[in-house]
């Protein structure tokens, strides 16, 4: 198989898409995916992969059970990947073009209620450095609703405490601000003046990254989903919260409050309204209390 020409779409999602390290990670896997696939099939090289090959592949994903939105990103990644071959004149067709991608599963975001959310902030210890870190970290989150990749990518220069604002580096290492919440404010100025000073003491090299590990160095995406898993034990919460479900409350509590939807787009950093409208179901509180104030016979 043509390894060379995988190794050449990855180091052009990175250096000409800038996309994120996970984004890059869902590509690889998928390409494995279909390699591996190809070898199965005794198909040598990329250039003779035709349509019906492509059905037969979309066959197999179907019958493992793989959900439809699953499918219909390893569609959307191969494409991509054969329409990289076509402008660097490895293959003379993309097989991939005329597979139809199956209908996204219209499932509401997981997300938390307020008082769900409160249970979170009320086990963390503030005495300590790396609990004045996860103080940080889950306030920032759930003020901001940034994703986990934006968080740790931070640095101390990004956060203007004069302005209350935020600068964030999203996909495609596009920039946006975003406003701070005063308890997310004060628990970050905790942070740094406290806190990370401990942690950035632990290491002999210098950085200005804002959230670091016990070693004093920038903590990664799979830290923050530790700890969280970690507050979420404590706080006895019997859901699988993620730091994406954090991204989904903030969102849902934004518009639940009256936020309107164009706002929060630009808060969460989509680049189309069709995916920030998602979040524009109701909670059941939201709906019970509409109902009582508008029904004549609630």
């Amino acid at each position: 198989m043509q390894t060379g020409s995988l190794q050449s779409f990855l180091s052009y999602l990175e250096l000409e898409k800038n996309y994120s390290m996970y984004t890059i990670a869902n590509y690889k896997r998928d390409l494995a995916k279909f390699t591996l696939f190809l070898e199965k099939e005794g198909i040598e090289d990329f250039s003779s992969v035709n349509y019906a090959d492509v059905r037969l592949f979309l066959t197999e994903l179907h019958d493992r059970g793989l959900a439809r939105n699953t499918v219909a990103r390893m569609i959307s990644s191969l494409r991509s990947f054969y329409r990289f071959l076509l402008r660097e004149e490895i293959v003379s067709h993309n097989p991939f073009q005329a597979a139809s991608l199956p209908k996204k599963e219209h499932r509401l975001p997981n997300f938390l209620y307020e008082e769900e959310v409160a249970a979170l902030f009320g086990v963390l210890d503030i005495t300590t450095p790396l609990g004045q870190r996860n103080q940080a970290i889950l306030e920032l989150l759930y003020a901001t609703g940034i994703r986990v990749s934006e968080c740790c990518s931070l640095n101390q220069t990004d956060i203007d405490f004069s302005l209350g604002m935020l600068l964030v580096y999203g996909k495609g290492r596009k920039e946006r601000y975003v406003p701070i919440g005063s308890y997310a404010m004060d628990a970050l100025e905790r942070y740094i003046q406290d806190g990370r000073k401990k942690l950035a003491g632990k290491s002999s090299e210098e950085t200005d990254a804002l959230f670091l590990n016990y070693r004093g160095t920038r903590l990664s995406d799979r830290s923050v989903r530790t700890i969280l898993n970690k507050i979420v034990e404590q706080a006895s919460l019997h859901k699988n919260i993620s730091p994406h479900a954090i991204r989904h409350t903030f969102a849902t509590h934004m518009l639940n409050q009256g936020a309107d939807l164009r706002s929060v787009q630009e808060l969460l950093g989509h680049a189309q309204l069709s995916t920030t409208q998602i979040y524009t179901h109701v909670t059941k509180e939201s709906l019970r209390n509409t109902y009582l104030n508008h029904h004549p016979r609630a």
